[in-house]
């Protein structure tokens, strides 16, 4: 979650209105409760009514399925700038891998919104209490989610959570609307079609835009590390793929290698916090970017100082070398072509599976 920036707020105001959105869960249960987060907001909101439901695809829901949230056992819920809320806990069958969708109706909303700008799945906005409604089709759109922090599910037999800390690369830039092709995605599919790790959960804590040490967009990886990852309930492993905005926003002469300095005390620090909290901590390598927005001779220097370290310096439980996979070979400080949105900087979807692809399950049998 993030303070939602102007340009991505939604189509429409939120005052008055229904919000659908759709997402997709990656472990099965029969009980679940839905949290709402204010922590980003200036002023509180108001839930009048919240159902939850499963997706028939393009806003439409299988009414069979549908079922209120409740909040205390009320059906309406306030909750304070600042604040979080989750919902009573429901009886609804969950099966791994299918898209759920959560309509709330809000007639009070604050001018600024928590949110998470880089959804990639279309959310759909209508004036009026539709909650109930089996298809919006006068609806709004847009790729984004409001409000909606995630859904807790009660698995059916003992979960384990691997969680992904990144930016815009983790969150999935370069991949379809409504397609679920993120790498985390990838990696769900695989780790669900596997026996030895059907019962692992993927939790995407990907932010566009984030940084680890300041500045960037939403809080620093340091900043939401408690939040997004150690008071998360059942965590068991952390992938951190962070750094390349650090790196790229290094532009004035000498400061790269200060940054990669940085970057590395920072990992450490990332490490120790969440070894403390008895997780697997696995190192991701940070992918080529020469030819982008990013990507002088200093940047690279220190892309690969980060790296280097990475790879041997034994801080982490293990490495995943998405470096070494998406690499272009006659031209390692760039991505392989093949693997490249065209902007040098994000996987496009073939990208994406790659990284998957190349995770050995076992990391996550341990």
């Amino acid at each position: 979650m993030q303070l939602v920036e102007p340009r991505n707020m939604p189509p429409a105001p939120l005052t008055g209105s229904t919000l659908r959105q759709v997402f997709r869960i990656t472990i099965s249960g029969s009980r679940v409760r839905m949290r709402l987060s204010n922590i980003f907001s200036n002023g509180p909101i108001t839930v009048a009514s919240a159902r939850l439901a499963r997706s028939a695809g393009m806003g439409v829901i299988d009414p069979a399925s549908d079922r209120a949230l409740t909040f205390g056992s009320d059906t309406s819920v306030t909750i304070a700038p600042g604040a979080a809320a989750v919902s009573d806990p429901l009886a609804f069958d969950a099966p791994a891998l299918t898209r759920l969708t959560v309509s709330l109706f809000i007639p009070s909303a604050p001018s600024e919104v928590t949110g998470h700008p880089g959804a990639r799945t279309t959310s759909y906005l209508q004036p009026g209490n539709v909650v109930r409604a089996t298809a919006m089709p006068d609806a709004a759109r847009a790729e984004r989610w409001y409000v909606i922090a995630g859904l807790e599910v009660v698995a059916n037999d003992n979960p384990r959570v691997v969680i992904a800390l990144g930016n815009s690369i983790t969150d999935g830039r370069g991949s379809g609307t409504d397609r679920d092709t993120r790498w985390t995605d990838y990696l769900a599919n695989r780790l669900a079609g596997d026996p030895r790790t059907r019962r692992v959960v993927t939790l995407n804590a990907g932010l566009g835009g984030n940084k680890v040490l300041a500045g960037g967009l939403g809080p620093t990886a340091l900043v939401r590390l408690d939040r997004d990852v150690l008071d998360v309930p059942g965590a068991r492993w952390l992938i951190v793929k962070e750094g390349v905005n650090d790196l790229g926003e290094a532009r004035a002469p000498g400061s790269a290698a200060q940054v990669a300095q940085d970057l590395i005390a920072a990992f450490q620090q990332i490490i120790t916090r969440a070894h403390a909290r008895g997780l697997r901590v696995y190192g991701a390598t940070i992918l080529p970017f020469e030819g982008s927005q990013y990507g002088n001779a200093e940047q690279e220097a220190a892309r690969q100082a980060v790296n280097a370290w990475i790879r041997t310096s034994g801080a982490y439980d293990a490495v995943i070398d998405f470096d070494a996979a998406l690499r272009d070979p006659g031209h390692p400080s760039r991505l392989l072509p093949s693997a490249d949105t065209g902007d040098h900087l994000h996987p496009n979807e073939a990208g994406y599976r790659m990284m998957a692809e190349m995770i050995d399950l076992v990391l996550f049998t341990r």
